[in-house]
C-alpha cells in the first residue's frame, strides 16, 4: 500500500510516459474564515506516449466528487485510493483529466495552512508544497520533473488579497483570475490569501522593471522594516543577475512573511514565503538581521537554481539547497554595499558546525544521497544537504576558480532554462569552463560520507626554524551503523601563519604574516615552501575556511591559541579556532571544564556577535550534557556568574548587552539571580541601556516559570500584555516549563494525546516541556515516549510527527539506560526508515554525551 509515499521508480515510469502541458485550478476559499474544507477543481492537460496506458494523479483530500478522463466520468469511489486517482486507458497524445474534490485547510504548515490572528480574529492562509503537498490543494502529478503551466482562479472573502506566482489581477466579484505561469514544478506553485498588509516597490535594471512586494499580517505592520528588506533584495538582484548572466526569470517578486511557518522560507516562484518571526517585534542583535538577509538571498538565488532550472528527482535536493546557501553567503561577502562582508565567518561558525555534527551521526550519508522515495527526502533536509553541500561547493569554487565556476553556471542556466537536470549537467558545464576533470573529485566528495581530519606535522631546529612541514590527512571510521568506507579526499586549502604583535606600540593582535594555498591529497602532503622559515606563533590549516574538514592545531599553536584566541585580528580565524575547540569538546578530546575556561578567557574579546551567541549556546549545552554530572552545578554557577558580569559591563544598548542578558536568563539559578530577573521585569531595577521589551520579558518569564517562581497567574498576566500569536506561543512554552508533575502531564497530553495543536504551538510546548534541570521530573516520560512514538508517526502528518519524535526523545537523560531502552525499541518496534533514522540520531547524541562526560570526569580540576 503506497499510502502517501511515491518511489523514485514510480516517478521515473510516470515521467517516461507523460508530458504535462497545463493545469487550471479553481479554488473556492470564500469560507476560509470559518475553516473546514473548500472546493478544489483541477483540469490537467497532458500527453501520453502510449495508447491504453495506465498512470495515476496524486491527491490528498477528504472527499472526491467527480473524476472525468477525456470527457468520460470515472467512479471516484473506485479510482481514488491511497492518495492516488487511477487513470487507465490513456490516449496516445493529448489527454484531459478533471477532478472535483473537497480539500482541507491544515494547521500543520503543510498544504494550505490556515491561521487565525488573535489580534484581529482574521484568518490568514498560505500554501507550503515542498516536498509533496501541492496534492493537498489540487490534483497533481507530484514530482519535480513533470513541469507545466499553472493557471489559478480563486474565490476569496471580500476585502482579502490573493497572491500567487503570477502578477496579482484585479478581482471581479471576489474572484481572482491569474495568468498562467511559465513551466514550473508543482512544489513551487503558491497561493497566499487573506487581509494581508503590503508594501510595494520596484527593481529597475537595463530598462526592465520588476515589481517588488512585501506582505505581513496587519498586526505586524508597525514592525515591518520594508526599506531594509528591499535593500537586501535589490543587492541580490544586482549580484545574481551579474554572476548568473541571466535576467530574473519571473514577472514579479513578492516576499510574504507568514505565520506558523515550519522552515525559514520557501522559494515559490515569484512568491516567496518567509517565517514571520523575521519581522522583529523587539530589539535583536545584528546576527538576526544577517540571518534574515541570508534567508532572503537564499530564496532569491533559488529563482534561478531550483525554479528556472530544477532537479529531475530529489536526490539532487542537496544541489538546490547548497547552491542557494553558497551564493547567498557569497553575495553577502562580496557585494560592495553589503552590511555583512564577514559572512564567511558566520558560515564557519554556524553552517559548518551544523554540517560537522550531522556528518558524525549514524545516519550520515553522501551529499548526493540515495533518495528511494518521498519518505527518504522528507528527513533529508539536514546538515549534509544544506551545510556540508554548501561547504563542498565552496571547496569546488576554490578548486576550479570563482570566475570559471560562474562561467559554468551561466552556461548551465542558458542550456536548461525551465527544464530539469541532473548533477552531471552542472559538472559537465564546470569541466568545460575550468578545464578540470571533476569525475574523481565528485566521486570522493559527493558520493562518500564522513569528515577528514587535517593535522600539521612540524619540526624545527634549536633556533625555531622549520626543518620539516607536512599535512597529515586522516579519514576516521564512519559512525556505527553508517554506510560506506572512510575516504581520503583532495583538499584545496590555505595555510595561515600568524604572529602576535605584542611589541610596545604594537596592535596586540595575532596577525597573519603569510598565506600559502595548496592542494592536499593522500595521507601525507609535504609543504617544502615553509621549510627554512621561522616558526610562527600559530599555524592554522584551512585558513579562510576553503575546505570541509576538521582541523587540529599542533601542540605549540594550541597552547598559544588557548591564551590568545580572542586576539586574532580577523574574525574568521577566530571562528575557525572556536569551532575546532567546540569540535574537540564534542569528540571528548577537550574536557568541558577546559572548554568553559577557554571561552571565559576569550569571549570578552570576541567582537563578532554571531560567534558570541553561538558560544553562549554551546557552553550551555556542553555543561548540561557533556560535563561530569558531579561538576555540573559548579560549572553552571561559574558560567552564570560570568554572564551576569558581562551583562553589567557590556556597552549600554549594544548587541552584546542583549546577548548576555539572554544568556544570563537561560541559566539564572541562585535566589539573588532570580530576584534580579523579577526586578528587571517589574522595573524595580534597571541596567543602563537594556530595554526589557516584549521578547526579552518572555525570556525572563519562561526562566522564572521553569524554576517555579512563576505559575499560571504570572504567565497569564504576561500574556495579557502580549495577546498576539507570539504571546500565545511564549505562554505555552512557559506553562510547559513549570517544574510540577501536573504541568508536565498537561503539556504531554496536549502534544501526544491530542492532535489539535497547530504546528507552531506544539513546537513551543515541546520546547518548554524539555528542561535539562528537570531530569527527575521528566524520567517517567522515557518509557511513555517509546510506547507512543511509532503510533504518533503513523497517525500524524510528517512535520507534526517529526517534531514529536525528535523533540520528546529523552536526550537529557544521559545514561546507559537510555541507550538500552532505545536499542530495545529499535529492535522490536519495526519503525519505517525515516523514524528509525530520527531515533537513531537522537540516540547518537546520548552516546556522544556519555563519552564527553567520562572525559570531563577524568580531567584535572583547574
Amino acid at each position: 500500500m503506497p499510502g502517501t509515499n511515491l518511489t523514485r521508480e514510480e516517478a521515473q515510469q510516470r515521467a517516461k510516459l507523460l508530458t504535462v502541458d497545463s493545469y487550471e485550478v479553481e479554488l473556492d476559499l470564500s469560507g476560509a474564515q470559518e475553516g473546514g474544507t473548500y472546493r478544489s477543481v483541477t483540469t490537467v492537460r497532458f500527453d501520453s506516449a502510449e495508447t491504453g496506458a495506465e498512470t495515476f494523479i496524486d491527491l490528498v483530500a477528504p472527499a472526491v466528487h467527480e473524476v472525468t478522463l477525456n470527457g468520460d466520468p470515472l467512479d471516484a469511489a473506485e479510482v481514488f485510493e491511497d492518495s492516488r486517482i487511477a487513470l487507465s486507458g490513456l490516449l496516445e497524445g493529448r489527454n484531459i483529466v478533471r477532478v472535483v474534490a473537497d480539500c482541507a485547510y491544515t494547521n500543520t504548515g503543510e498544504g494550505l495552512h490556515r491561521f487565525v490572528d488573535p489580534v484581529d480574529q482574521q484568518a490568514y492562509l498560505y500554501t507550503q508544497f515542498e516536498v509533496p503537498d501541492a496534492r493537498r490543494v489540487f490534483a497533481s502529478f507530484e514530482q519535480p520533473d513533470l513541469k507545466a503551466t499553472f493557471q489559478f482562479t480563486v474565490k476569496a472573502p471580500s476585502g482579502w488579497t490573493v497572491i500567487s506566482n503570477s502578477p496579482t489581477p484585479e478581482p471581479k466579484d471576489d474572484v481572482w483570475v491569474f495568468e498562467p505561469t511559465p513551466r514550473i514544478s508543482t512544489y513551487i506553485t503558491a497561493l497566499i490569501v487573506g487581509p494581508y498588509h503590503s508594501v510595494h516597490s520596484v527593481y529597475e535594471k537595463d530598462g526592465r522593471t520588476v515589481p517588488l512586494g512585501i506582505y505581513c499580517r496587519p498586526s505586524l505592520a508597525e514592525f515591518l522594516d520594508s526599506d531594509a528588506i528591499f535593500e537586501v533584495t535589490r543587492q541580490g538582484f544586482d549580484w545574481f543577475q551579474e554572476k548568473f548572466d541571466y535576467a530574473y526569470p519571473f514577472e514579479k517578486y513578492d516576499q510574504l512573511f507568514v505565520p506558523e511557518f515550519n522552515a525559514g522560507a520557501m522559494e515559490n516562484a515569484g512568491a516567496v514565503t518567509i517565517r514571520d518571526q523575521y519581522v522583529f517585534r523587539s530589539k535583536v542583535t545584528d546576527a538576526a538581521y544577517e540571518l534574515r538577509a541570508e534567508t532572503i538571498l537564499h530564496e532569491l538565488a533559488h529563482m534561478w537554481f531550483g525554479d528556472l532550472v530544477t532537479m529531475e528527482w530529489w536526490n539532487d535536493l542537496w544541489l538546490n539547497e547548497s547552491f542557494a546557501t553558497y551564493t547567498s553567503i557569497a553575495c553577502q561577502a562580496y557585494h560592495p554595499d553589503s552590511r555583512w562582508p564577514h559572512s564567511w565567518t558566520t558560515f564557519a561558525n554556524s553552517m559548518k558546525t551544523w554540517a560537522y555534527r550531522q556528518d558524525q551521526l549514524p545516519s550520515t550519508h553522501p551529499i548526493m544521497a540515495e533518495i528511494r522515495d518521498l519518505d527518504d527526502v522528507l528527513v533529508n533536509f539536514d546538515g549534509i544537504t544544506y551545510a556540508k553541500g554548501a561547504s563542498v561547493l565552496k571547496q569546488l569554487v576554490a578548486y576550479v576558480g570563482m570566475d570559471e565556476f560562474f562561467s559554468g553556471v551561466q552556461a548551465y542556466f542558458k542550456a536548461h532554462a525551465f527544464g530539469n537536470t541532473q548533477l552531471s549537467d552542472l559538472l559537465g558545464a564546470l569541466e568545460e569552463t575550468s578545464g578540470r576533470d571533476l569525475g574523481t573529485w565528485a566521486q570522493k566528495w559527493l558520493q562518500t560520507a564522513g569528515i577528514n581530519i587535517l593535522r600539521p606535522e612540524i619540526e624545527t631546529d634549536a633556533d625555531g626554524v622549520i626543518t620539516s612541514f607536512a599535512i597529515r590527512q586522516e579519514a576516521p571510521a564512519l559512525p556505527a551503523g553508517a554506510q560506506g568506507e572512510p575516504t581520503l579526499r583532495p583538499h584545496r586549502i590555505a595555510v595561515g601563519l600568524y604572529d602576535f604583535d605584542g611589541a610596545e606600540g604594537g596592535s596586540g593582535k595575532l596577525v597573519r604574516d603569510e598565506r600559502l594555498e595548496l592542494d592536499v591529497d593522500g595521507e601525507l602532503t609535504a609543504v617544502p615552501e615553509l621549510v627554512g622559515r621561522r616558526r610562527p606563533d600559530v599555524v592554522l590549516l584551512n585558513d579562510d575556511d576553503l575546505s570541509y574538514a576538521k582541523v587540529r592545531l599542533d601542540e605549540d599553536s594550541l597552547a598559544f591559541v588557548t591564551e590568545h584566541l580572542g586576539d586574532f585580528e580577523s574574525s574568521l580565524p577566530r571562528a575557525l579556532c572556536w569551532a575546532s575547540a567546540w569540535d574537540m569538546t564534542r569528540d571528548a578530546e577537550l574536557a568541558t571544564r577546559d572548554y568553559l575556561a577557554l571561552v571565559l578567557s576569550g569571549i570578552g574579546k570576541e567582537s563578532d556577535i554571531g560567534v558570541v551567541q553561538s558560544l553562549h549556546r554551546q557552553v550551555k549545552l556542553a555543561i548540561e550534557l557533556y560535563a561530569d554530572p558531579t561538576a555540573r552545578e559548579a560549572l553552571l554557577t561559574r558560567w552564570t556568574d560570568a554572564t551576569l558580569a558581562h551583562l553589567r559591563s557590556a556597552e549600554a544598548g549594544g548587541d552584546h548587552q542583549l546577548a548576555w542578558a539572554r544568556a544570563f536568563a537561560a541559566t539564572a539559578r541562585t535566589p539573588e539571580q532570580l530576584d534580579l530577573l523579577e526586578a528587571l521585569l517589574e522595573g524595580r531595577e534597571t541596567i543602563e541601556g537594556l530595554a526589557v521589551d516584549t521578547e526579552l520579558r518572555w525570556v525572563f518569564v519562561q526562566r522564572l516559570a521553569a524554576v517555579g517562581r512563576f505559575d499560571d497567574a504570572e504567565i497569564a498576566a504576561e500574556y495579557e500584555r502580549d495577546k498576539t500569536a507570539a504571546g500565545e506561543r511564549h505562554a505555552a512554552t512557559a506553562r510547559a516549563a513549570r517544574p510540577t508533575e501536573e504541568a508536565k502531564a498537561e503539556a504531554w497530553a496536549s502534544v501526544v494525546e491530542s492532535d489539535k495543536l497547530p504546528n507552531a504551538v506544539q513546537e513551543a510546548v515541546i520546547a518548554g516541556f524539555v528542561q535539562s534541570d528537570q531530569r527527575e521530573l521528566l524520567a517517567p516520560y522515557t518509557d511513555k515516549y517509546f510506547a507512543v512514538v511509532k503510533e504518533i508517526w503513523d497517525a500524524r502528518s510528517h512535520e507534526i510527527a517529526q517534531q514529536i519524535a525528535t523533540g520528546l526523545y529523552p536526550g537529557v537523560h544521559v545514561a546507559e539506560e537510555t541507550l538500552a531502552k532505545t536499542d530495545a525499541w529499535l529492535a522490536t518496534a519495526e519503525p519505517n526508515a525515516a523514524l528509525r533514522r530520527l531515533v537513531s540520531e537522537s540516540r547518537s547524541g546520548v552516546e556522544r554525551a556519555l563519552k564527553a562526560q567520562a572525559a570531563d570526569a577524568q580531567a584535572p580540576t583547574a
